[in-house]
C-alpha cells in the first residue's frame, strides 16, 4: 500500500489516499489513531458506494469524515469497473442497454443482473486485499464492520470471516446470487430503507431483509427518495457500530 496524498481536515480527521497495485483508495482516520505506538489501534469501517459510483462522491465522503470523527479508520476503494477505473465492453454495452431501456420504459432487472453481478464478482476480492493491507497498518485495529453497498456487502459478509457488523443501504439493485446468499449473513445488521425509492421496488427490499440469516437486524425505513437518507441516520449508523465494533 502506497500512500499518494495527505490532508489533515477541520473535523480532526486524516485524509488519505493510495493505491494498492491497480486499486485506488482514501483512508480517513481519527486524530486518536496518529501516534499508533501510544494509542490502542482504531476499529475499521469498509465503505462502499453503491452500484459502482466515485469513492469521491460527496454522500460516501461525508459519511466517512463523520464516522472517522467518531472514532474508526474508514477506508473506500475504487474496485474494478468503478468509479474512473476502466471499464470492461461487457460493462459498457450494459450501461448502453440500461440507458436505451429506460428511456423506452422497458424492463431493466436482466440489465442489472448482468451488470451488478459482474461487478460484484470483480469488486469483492479486491476488497478483500484492500483489508489485508489497511489491518496491517498499525493504527488500525479489529473489529471490523462495512456500511454502503447491499450486494456487495453481502458477498464480504458471508466470505469474510473478519466482517463482525454490517449497516446496507437497500437501494440499489441486488443480484439472484447475493439474495440466495442472504440467508447465510450472521452478523448483526442495519438495513436502511427509503420507502418511496424510485426504480427499486419496496417489496424486494423487505423480502431481501426477512431473508437475512442474522438473529439481530434492524430496518429503518424512512419517507423519500433515493438519495433522501435522513442525516441522522448516519449518527445512528456510528452508535450501530460502536455496540459492536468497540
Amino acid at each position: 500500500m502506497q500512500f499518494t496524498s495527505e490532508q489533515r481536515l477541520d473535523d480532526g480527521v486524516l485524509e488519505r489516499d493510495f493505491t494498492l497495485g491497480e486499486i485506488p483508495g482514501t483512508l480517513w482516520t481519527p486524530e486518536s489513531a496518529e501516534f499508533a505506538e501510544s494509542a490502542a489501534p482504531v476499529p475499521l469501517v469498509l465503505m462502499a458506494h453503491n452500484n459502482g459510483l466515485p469513492k469521491g462522491a460527496a454522500r460516501l465522503v461525508a459519511r466517512a469524515r463523520h464516522t472517522a470523527a467518531s472514532g474508526y479508520a474508514v477506508a473506500t476503494i475504487d474496485a474494478a469497473g468503478c468509479g474512473d477505473r476502466p471499464r470492461s465492453a461487457a460493462d459498457e454495452q450494459a450501461r448502453a442497454d440500461l440507458r436505451r431501456a429506460m428511456q423506452a420504459g422497458e424492463p431493466v432487472d436482466e440489465i442489472f443482473e448482468s451488470l451488478v453481478g459482474s461487478l460484484v464478482e470483480r469488486a469483492v476480492p479486491e476488497w478483500r486485499t484492500t483489508l489485508d493491507a489497511l489491518l496491517a497498518l498499525p493504527e488500525i485495529g479489529g473489529p471490523v464492520g462495512y456500511s454502503g453497498w447491499t450486494a456487495v456487502g453481502i458477498r464480504l459478509a458471508v466470505v469474510e470471516p473478519r466482517i463482525a457488523a454490517a449497516g446496507f443501504f437497500a437501494g440499489g439493485y441486488v443480484p439472484r446470487a447475493q439474495r440466495e446468499e442472504a440467508r447465510q449473513v450472521t452478523v448483526p445488521l442495519l438495513f436502511l430503507l427509503q420507502w418511496d425509492d424510485e426504480g427499486n421496488p419496496r417489496q424486494r427490499a423487505l423480502d431481501l431483509f426477512d431473508a437475512f440469516g442474522t438473529t439481530e437486524k434492524t430496518l429503518h425505513a424512512n419517507l423519500g427518495g433515493h438519495t433522501g437518507t435522513p442525516w441522522f441516520e448516519v449518527e445512528d449508523g456510528t452508535r450501530f457500530f460502536g455496540r459492536h465494533l468497540k
